[in-house]
């Protein structure tokens, strides 16, 4: 039964497995076995490679040596239920809200490194490089094509959202991306603006409206506070 569990992971068919189990001396089914989960951990390991380099993280950043203490959760929703990814199984999206420096950025990262390492693709984007990937995508005519790629990761990270203004086209686009994950894949998108000043962004009230009503239909807002990390370990005094 171990040789047959650990076969089916290796895309050999359970038949043939089961067969050759059957026939197997002692010593062949733990070589079996060996060998089989050998290349099932070699496979997971590139997966895992490649699903990180895709992300296209400007830095790995891990969950290890966090500090949590500046982050405000919701009542109903803790550290626990954040780090074991379960928003990803709902489609479900966050909201990291705070002032610059205080880590939200470095948790959005490190959540997309820990779903690459737990096999689910996940994309980074600052605001504006989205934009513009998008906008190149339309201006060469495919779209389509690179929203339907976007779309094929279950975590798409927005980060600095606000810290730039968007033209009307930019954010057209940009509703079009948060517009098409709703209940399909989660979205963190990072912030130091409150909701009631994203239409700023947009240039446009309703789009915003919008765009809010789907986030926080099944989303979450974690609050950061405290004194910007770079600053209090700033050399220059």
């Amino acid at each position: 039964t171990d040789v047959i569990d650990a076969g089916r992971h290796t895309g050999i068919s359970h038949t043939v497995v089961a067969e050759a189990a059957a026939k197997a001396t002692p010593k062949q089914r733990q070589l079996l076995h060996d060998l089989f989960t050998a290349e099932h951990a070699s496979r997971a390991h590139q997966r895992r490679t490649r699903l990180l380099k895709a992300a296209k993280l400007p830095t790995l950043k891990t969950l290890d040596g966090y500090d949590w203490t500046n982050i405000k959760f919701p009542t109903d929703y803790g550290r626990t239920r954040l780090t074991d990814l379960e928003f990803l199984t709902t489609g479900s999206d966050l909201v990291f809200y705070g002032d610059v420096g205080c880590g939200k950025t470095h948790l959005a990262i490190a959540l997309a490194a820990h779903a690459c390492h737990r096999g689910i693709p996940a994309r980074f984007f600052t605001t504006a490089s989205l934009v513009t990937h998008l906008r190149r995508a339309a201006d060469q005519g495919r779209l389509d094509k690179e929203l339907a790629l976007l779309g094929k990761n279950k975590l798409l990270i927005i980060d600095e959202f606000g810290y730039l203004p968007i033209d009307t086209e930019g954010a057209r686009l940009l509703f079009q991306v948060i517009a098409d994950a709703y209940e399909k894949r989660s979205l963190i998108l990072t912030t130091n603006l409150e909701f009631a000043r994203w239409g700023t962004v947009f240039g446009d009230d309703n789009m915003a409206a919008a765009i809010i009503d789907r986030i926080v239909h099944h989303g979450r807002l974690l609050h950061f506070t405290g004194q910007s990390y770079r600053v209090k370990n700033a050399l220059m005094r």
